[in-house]
């Protein structure tokens, strides 16, 4: 019996440092074949790929992540099962999600289990921590997301869009129409876009609605001509933008379309083609693909995880979907050096640092700043310029950015104000 207990004891001694060592668990939920996987895929590689290539190059407190990657297909029930179930087993450190309804749906879940959501949604129903802004429905304090919120994107395009109206010498009150689905991601925005528009002396009209997938919006595009708009904004992504843009086209409306984060990007513009020039729309990144950026070494390194010849064109979403992965990292890291690894001590790493850029990312990765009262990390909003000046049926992206026949023209930046009544939403 004492030669059991000692070998029993030896062999306990000999794992317990393998147990210690265990990677992290860290969920991710993608859209990889769902209505928005048109941009949801640029975005899920870009942060899968991140976090192989942490595993292949760093330790976070000695541990590598076990990164458990499933694609939802954007039905919002499958995202709130999957999260049930690594609950029921793996419990996750953190999370790389993804569209508006299921991480809004989430957003009661993770608050009681205590695990950092960091999501592609941009809500700003997720950025109050506290539920104590003016128009909170309820706290978010374990949401994140990298970039400006979607309201704070469109009020960044309104002012511009005043300032474009203004610019070009028109007189009279500009008019404002939102376009989109009736979904919660494309409607998220809505409310503060038209309140905002009143405020500056827009003449809002009533809203049109197209649905998330490519279809025929013939229809809605005489609308939108009929009703004499100047600024639209685009509130879905890229697939049915893009069937909303040539059928303008063909119909001949002449407005200034604005693009929501996920509404317009390089692919959308090689597959829009001439219908797609002139879209202006937020960038969350300092820099796009192709540019030259300190961090720009280390984004090429990543994206050669998924691609060893290092010839893909990224997108923009592909390194907005790196920069989001990079900031949970180090927020870890963080958490790490404190001493313990867990869904509070990630999200108070979340508060350690002012205009973050995480390390090694520098010129690529906007800055940050997120506080326990405040989770809006950016109230900058680079506005960027699609712009096609040829034919794009031939030649890859990569080709036709290199040859000028496509390129995304910086427009300006706006800085807005942290106004406490914009908090939330």
């Amino acid at each position: 019996m004492r030669t059991t207990i000692l070998a029993g004891a030896a062999a306990l001694l000999m794992t317990a440092p393998a147990f210690a060592q265990a990677p992290y668990p860290i969920g991710h939920i993608a859209d990889y074949s769902g209505a928005t996987s048109d941009v949801g895929v640029p975005y899920g590689r870009g942060v899968q790929d991140a976090l192989a290539w942490v595993n292949a190059n760093r330790r976070i407190g000695g541990r590598t992540m076990n990164v458990m990657t499933m694609d939802y297909g954007y039905q919002a029930q499958r995202a709130i099962a999957q999260y049930q179930a690594w609950m029921s087993r793996e419990r996750p450190v953190a999370i790389q999600g993804w569209g508006t309804a299921d991480t809004e749906a989430l957003t009661t879940f993770v608050t009681r289990d205590r695990v950092p959501y960091i999501s592609g949604s941009y809500s700003a129903a997720l950025t109050d921590p506290t539920g104590r802004a003016p128009r909170a429905e309820k706290a978010a304090p374990f949401n994140f997301f990298y970039g400006p919120s979607y309201s704070d994107s469109l009020r960044a395009m309104l002012i511009w869009a005043q300032q474009d109206w203004r610019a070009r010498g028109q007189t009279g009150r500009p008019r404002y129409v939102h376009m989109g689905a009736n979904h919660p991601y494309p409607n998220s925005p809505k409310a503060a876009g038209e309140a905002l528009a009143t405020e500056l002396g827009f003449d809002v009209i009533p809203a049109i609605q197209f649905a998330l997938t490519p279809g025929d919006y013939t229809a809605q595009c005489l609308t939108l001509k009929n009703q004499g708009a100047n600024y639209a904004y685009l509130g879905n992504t890229a697939g049915s933008n893009i069937s909303v843009l040539r059928a303008c086209q063909t119909v001949g409306v002449q407005v200034q379309f604005l693009g929501n984060v996920w509404g317009m990007d390089e692919n959308a513009m090689k597959a829009a083609g001439a219908a797609a020039n002139g879209v202006v729309f937020p960038v969350r990144t300092s820099a796009v693909w192709g540019q030259d950026a300190p961090g720009m070494a280390n984004i090429r390194a990543i994206s050669r995880i998924s691609d060893q010849a290092g010839t893909a064109y990224r997108p923009v979403h592909y390194l907005a979907g790196v920069c989001a992965a990079m900031l949970m990292v180090e927020a870890m890291e963080t958490a790490a050096e404190r001493g313990q690894v867990n869904g509070v001590s990630i999200r108070d790493g979340f508060y350690t640092r002012q205009n973050w850029v995480p390390n090694g990312f520098d010129g690529v990765c906007a800055p940050s700043n997120f506080t326990a009262e405040d989770h809006r990390g950016t109230l900058s909003v680079a506005l960027y310029r699609a712009v096609v000046n040829g034919d794009t049926t031939q030649g890859s992206v990569d080709d036709l950015m290199r040859a000028g026949t496509m390129r995304l023209e910086p427009v300006t930046t706006i800085n807005l104000d942290r106004r406490r009544d914009w908090l939330g939403w």
